[in-house]
């Protein structure tokens, strides 16, 4: 080995050392390992930082814009609550929920199939009272495995097929990959809902407000020609239980009806009486497009365009609002702020809201013009509370969201426009529409994880120009000598897995499918079944969360350790292999 060499297998060595060790964080651990290379002279200066511009980095970032986009618009809410259940166990919602990213990252990019059921496997882990982290894992897995399926469904498969249609004439069909891609897929999918996710360590719920979320007394409002109109109050129920919301009762004319009005026959202008938490009646307002309690100042916040925040306040002794209504000190025509619900622990409000005096440690639920919350919260004289990031669905943008997402990725999956490049239009015209306010953009994006891609794909790089890569292969030819068919492809299919761990799986299939033909020409055999041994195995990056971008994204929502992903990713790399071995010997037989 050269000393380039030398030095970038022992930087490799010691950064997953102390990335499985865990005492330190996973950016600052892949950050020094970048400097060091760079001042050891392994890692060129005039490339130490092109990680930060590379399209895997690029992707990654503009997801989780994407992601919150599609979540303020109200698509997830839309799927959450036509597919998902909350009561669900975990394990049937992992195959539920596993069985639908597998089949839409057939289809579709699956780091886009990612994106778009991430949110929802939060927003339904948040409602179930569990760690997200129990299931972003079999997710993002899922929709690894079954982007094996198809041509278009990875990257890899993709490169194998171009690199096909090179050496032998003619590429991969869309299809081809389905009996070898398929069945693995299948028994992946089978293992991660029956066993795989207990596997994964509980560190408990990320949230840490979830133990002290306000319920709140809140209004929302039947709107004219709503579809509820003439449905009984006791019809809502369902969707209030699915939405985690309480109906306390009826406001008609400004009279509350008597008990909780259950057989109430719904008008235009009803104002339901509802207990929840914020997000909770986000979602319940969302579910059945109505309006809040002011209507006119709601039209007015909506029309002016700059978007919408809600902020929760605390009232104290010397608040502006202390023994007044909101009506009475004009806080809708004065501050532009609707009040949503107050929170008074251990109290019935049985008046409207708005016309409620208020007291002191009541806490309120405002909603307000963008970035205005401070002003409207000092000009009240309250508290505020601790920021969480409370917003207000544009449910009327839904599917102007979805079909901008949509087709992003149509056209990114027939090649009519590259991914990265198809996600900044869309994160483009989500701003232009006003789905995502441009002062949030950044407050969604995952840092640590840019600067743990950003640092890791420069050291990628230089350990293939270094000749890392080809002496690996060199030695797995060597390896390899006299084997049967079944051994060698097993070999190749292992060192690949373990390459695409450490390596990105785009990097991995450029220098493992060469070595595949090379391997197959000395043997004086059909390069196919090679191919598809790598294909799959470069695909199957299960062990760390540098080796597929999906693993990537869900390392800091899912609050992941660096090592908690072998636990669930090395028994299910196994099962890869014996599966596809069999697989590949009769569908493509050498």
């Amino acid at each position: 080995m050269t000393p380039d060499q030398i030095i970038l297998f022992s930087l490799f060595g010691a950064v997953f050392g102390l990335l499985l060790w865990g005492r330190f964080r996973y950016d600052l651990v892949a950050f020094s390992a970048l400097m060091v290379g760079v001042v050891l002279g392994v890692v060129p200066v005039n490339d130490a930082f092109s990680g930060f511009g590379h399209p895997a980095t690029i992707v990654v970032a503009l997801v989780l814009v994407v992601s919150a986009g599609l979540v303020r618009s109200g698509a997830v809410f839309l799927i959450t609550r036509t597919l998902v259940d909350a009561s669900r166990g975990l394990g049937s919602h992992i195959a539920l929920m596993g069985g639908i990213g597998a089949v839409l990252s057939a289809f579709m990019n699956n780091v886009a199939a990612l994106a778009l059921l991430m949110p929802v496997d939060i927003q339904t882990a948040r409602k179930a009272g569990r760690a997200p982290g129990l299931s972003l894992m079999p997710l993002s897995f899922a929709t690894i495995l079954g982007g094996m399926a198809t041509l278009i469904g990875t990257p890899p498969n993709i490169i194998i097929a171009s690199i096909r249609a090179e050496s032998l004439g003619e590429p991969f069909s869309m299809f081809d990959f389905a009996p070898v891609g398929g069945i693995a897929a299948l028994a992946g999918l089978i293992f991660v809902a029956l066993i795989g996710w207990r596997l994964i360590p509980d560190r408990g719920t990320t949230d840490d407000h979830s133990e002290a979320l306000a319920q709140y007394i809140a209004e929302l409002t039947i709107p004219k020609e709503s579809p509820h109109i003439g449905k009984r109050l006791a019809e809502l129920d369902e969707t209030a239980d699915k939405s985690d919301v309480a109906i306390l009762g009826l406001i008609r004319d400004g009279k509350r009806r008597y008990g909780r009005a259950a057989n109430a026959i719904l008008r235009a202008g009803d104002a339901l009486v509802l207990e929840a938490a914020p997000e909770a009646l986000d979602e319940f307002r969302t579910a059945l497009n109505l309006d809040f309690s002011d209507t006119r100042r709601q039209e007015v916040l909506t029309a002016a365009g700059d978007g919408l925040e809600v902020i929760e306040v605390v009232v104290t002794e010397t608040s502006r609002i202390l023994g007044k209504t909101a009506q009475a000190i004009g806080l809708a025509w004065r501050q532009n702020t609707v009040l949503m619900g107050i929170s008074r622990q251990g109290k019935r409000i049985t008046k409207q809201v708005r016309k409620t005096e208020v007291e002191a440690g009541d806490i309120l639920l405002l909603m307000c013009p963008r970035d205005r919350g401070p002003d409207v919260t000092d000009w009240l004289g309250c508290l505020p509370l601790a920021e969480r990031g409370l917003s207000v669905t544009a449910n009327e943008k839904v599917w102007l969201a979805i079909g901008l997402f949509a087709g992003a990725v149509m056209a990114a999956s027939l090649g009519l426009i590259y991914l990265p490049i198809a996600l900044g239009l869309v994160v483009v015209a989500y701003v232009l529409t006003k789905i995502m306010p441009v002062s949030e953009i950044y407050d969604h994006i995952e840092w640590p994880v840019v600067v743990l891609l950003g640092s890791m794909i420069p050291l990628g790089s230089a350990l293939e120009t270094s000749g890392g890569t080809e002496l690996i292969a060199g030695s797995l030819i060597s390896l390899t000598n006299g084997l049967p068919a079944w051994a060698i492809l097993t070999v190749l299919m292992i060192v690949t897995m373990t390459l695409s761990d450490v390596l990105n799986n785009t990097a991995t299939t450029i220098v493992a499918a060469p070595v595949g033909i090379q391997m197959a020409n000395t043997l004086g055999v059909s390069a196919d079944p090679f191919l598809m041994a790598v294909a799959v195995a470069a695909s199957a990056a299960f062990l760390t969360p540098i080796g597929h971008k999906n693993n990537t994204l869900i390392l800091g929502p899912g609050g992941y350790q660096f090592g908690d992903y072998w636990r669930m990713g090395l028994p299910l790399e196994i099962l890869i292999i014996a599966v596809s071995i069999p697989a590949i010997l009769v569908f493509w037989p050498m």
